[in-house]
This record gives structure tokens, sequence and C-alpha cells, in this order.
């Protein structure tokens, strides 16, 4: 195999990161994934068997994917061959596959790491297939990406897929141990300010550990503050990519958290998608669409509002439009509920699609023309306003269509009253024989 510090264009006197002086040597040595490497683990379990099966790592940067790949194929005895999506293509694919059937036929299983796998192509996704099939390679890939969006269903289908964890503080934490007892030094912070750089690193063991090279490297005289760690370091970007999967997964949780009633939890989703850089008009309109569907009749205006907070981003822009969908947000987790409208148009769709081209009754049918006339179009049409209590409980549904009853108001809210009201015509038809 060849040296890693070669393949690199280094020796090993070359300095290198801290993060690389620090990588784990053992399963063991990983931290925050217990759940795939402890003792009853997947991937432990197959490490120990020395039979692994092709896998896909899928897991926030920083979570030791490169590594567990690096150890899996060193404990199960596994030639490591890595290439990356990013900087590969069709010719490097075919010289790793035919490495690899030369190691077979002496003899040599292959660990094929890909990084960033979902960066290739489809048609490059499928060339993996026969190789994989045929144990000419065990693929290992690591992805940043939800795999079923990304993947091929045809490999995804010959691959496990394991998920990992972004790095909880105490995992966090025992790399800093680890990064002090390497440099023989404790990190200059106060107790504040090493909370705060666990933060900083937002699940990141790769990220916090550069960190932590910055502040051993400016040699600071006396612990620091907060305050000097945030003018020392750069705080990077929440981990947000606007066309992927954690769009879909923060503004479901809005969505999900205005549902609940939960006005705290709901400003929480809002602010980390505007600091993710989401544009604030998708989120505009996602409220507009709750304010239809999970509150609808309970509370009208809602509606209203959703608009007008959408006009006021429009006329404002950032940030100071950004208040108004954070009233706006407020406003609807703290409204009473109800999807009763939102289940009967669905309802009344299903209906539709039913029933086919069911004319309406005669009675309420318009008759512009004398022959219309002639037919008993409008014939026996009662109207309403000149009825007791405004209502005549005529029929409206087609001839030979029963009844239907989709819109069932939930009570919450305004829509009482419509109960209420919904409630005494129903009585009345029922009396008058519509």
């Amino acid at each position: 195999m060849t040296d890693l510090f070669e393949a690199a264009g280094l020796t090993p006197e070359t300095p290198s990161p801290l993060a690389d002086r620090l990588r784990p040597t053992t399963l063991d040595e990983v931290v925050g994934q217990d759940h795939l490497l402890g003792p009853d683990g997947p991937i432990r379990r197959m490490a120990e068997a020395h039979r692994l099966a092709s896998m896909i790592l899928w897991g926030p940067p920083g979570t030791g994917k490169t590594t567990i790949a690096r150890l899996l194929a060193n404990e199960a005895g596994y030639q490591f061959q890595q290439l990356s999506a990013v900087f590969s293509g069709v010719a490097d694919l075919k010289k790793a596959f035919e490495t690899a059937r030369g190691r077979r036929a002496a003899g040599q299983a292959t660990l094929l790491f890909v990084d960033e796998i979902h960066r290739f192509n489809r048609a490059q996704q499928d060339g993996f297939l026969p190789f994989v099939e045929q144990g000419i390679v065990t693929l290992v890939g690591a992805t940043t990406e939800n795999p079923s969006f990304e993947l091929n269903g045809a490999l995804l289908s010959r691959c496990q897929v394991f998920v990992l964890k972004r790095l909880d503080d105490a995992a966090l934490e025992s790399l800093l141990d680890k990064a002090e007892a390497y440099e023989g030094r404790k990190l200059p912070l106060q107790p504040d300010a090493r909370h705060a750089l666990l933060a900083l690193a937002d699940g990141d063991g790769r990220y916090l550990l550069s960190l932590a090279e910055t502040l051993f490297n400016i040699g600071a005289a006396e612990p620091l503050s907060i305050a000097d760690l945030g003018r020392i370091l750069q705080k990077r970007s929440p981990a947000y990519d606007k066309d992927r999967e954690e769009h879909y997964n923060l503004i479901s949780a809005l969505h999900k958290s205005i549902r609940g009633s939960d006005p705290d939890a709901s400003l929480y989703w809002l602010a980390r998608m505007l600091a993710g850089g989401e544009d604030p008009l998708f989120i505009a309109r996602r409220l507009v669409r709750a304010a239809s569907e999970d509150i609808g009749e309970a509370d009208p205006t809602s509606l209203i509002l959703a608009n007008a907070a959408k006009d006021a981003y429009d006329f404002l822009g950032s940030p100071e439009g950004e208040l108004a969908l954070a009233q706006l947000v407020v406003h609807l987790a703290a409204a009473p509920k109800s999807n009763a409208v939102y289940a009967a148009f669905g309802a009344a769709m299903r209906a539709a699609k039913e029933t086919g081209s069911l004319m309406p009754p005669a009675h309420i049918r318009n008759a512009p023309t004398r022959l219309m006339k002639e037919l008993g179009y409008g014939k026996g049409y009662a109207y309403d306003h000149n009825e007791d209590e405004g209502f005549s409980g005529q029929n409206y549904f087609p001839e030979g269509m029963e009844r239907q009853s989709f819109y069932q108001p939930k009570g919450e809210g305004a829509e009482a009253r419509v109960k209420e009201r919904l409630d005494r015509w129903a009585k009345l038809r029922s009396e008058r024989g519509g």
C-alpha cells in the first residue's frame, strides 16, 4: 500500500494538523459512535468477524466517517483504497476496480472507501454494482447527505446504511482532553469559554481540534474569556443546505412546532433557518400554508395575518422584515387549532373524483333560456333569504348522490360558533326534508 505521507507529498517530519496527529489508531478510540462501534454495535461485530459488508456511512462532517473506514479495513485485514468523488472520474474508478481485481486474484480483499459518494452521478453510481456484487470490492461510501435522496436505489439495496451522530459535548470534551494530553498543557480557557468552544464546534470533532490548535498556537498568557474567544475565533455558519435534506428537516420542525402550539420551539426553528441563510419568503409560504392547514376556521384571521406578514417582509426586507415573520410564528403557534377545513377539502376532492360528471339538481341549475326553463332548470328553487331563519334546507348535492358530511368543525376558537350554526341548520334541514 502506498505510504500515506508519500501519497500526500509529505514526509513524516512535515508538520500536520492536530486533527491528523490525533486520528484514532483503533476503533476503540473513536468517540461518539458507540451505537455502531460499541461491543454490540454492527460495525464492531463485522470487524471482529473479519467479514465486511458494503455500507454507506451517513453523518455530519467531523464525526469520523473516514477514520472508521480506514480502521475497519485495518482491523478486518482488508486492503484500504480511497477515492474522493469530488476529484475522481471514470478513469480513476476503472483503475481502482482493476487494482482490486488483481488483489482478489492474489487472495487479498479490498475495502474501497469513496468519500462524498453522493457527488457521483447516477451512471457512475451504477458502475459500482457489478464489482460490489462480485465481491471484487467491499464498498464503504461516506456522505453528509440523505442516501435516500442522493444514491441510486440499486446501489442502496446492496449496502447497509449506518447513521453517524453529531458529537455531543461529552465526546467533544474527550477530544479536548486528548489534545491537551498530546500537547502536555491545558487550553488557555476559562471554564465558560471552554464550554463556548464546544458550542462553536457544533458537533464536528475535526473542527473542534482545529480551533484547539489555534488556541494552543497563540500562547495566551492568561486564560481567555468568552469575549476573548470570540475575538480570536471566527464562528462558522450553521450546517444548512438550502436545497437538501436539512432544508426540509428544519421547515418540517417549524411547521410541526406551530401545529403543536409551542411558540418557543417555533421561534427557535425560525431563527435556525434564518441564521442558516434560508430565503425568508420560502418560510413565509409555509406559514401561509400552516394558517390554512392547521388553524383554519378556528382563527380565520390567521390566514390574513400570514399574508400580511409576507407583504411586510416584502416591503421591509431583512433584517427588519424578519420580525413580522417572528410575530406571525408566535400568533400561529398560540392560535386555536383545527384541521377540519383541510380534512373536509380532501374528502370533497375524493368524492368529486369518484362521482365523475353528476349534474347539480335541477332546482339549482341556471336557466337563462326558455328551453332550459321548459326542461325544469331552476324550478322549485327556494330563495334562502325569503325563508324562515334565512335557511331553506334544500338539497344541493347531485341527484342520485347521498348527502355527504365533509366538514366536521372541531369546536375550537371561532369554529365553536360555526359548529353551533351548522348543528342548527342540520336540525332545520331534517325538519324541512332537505
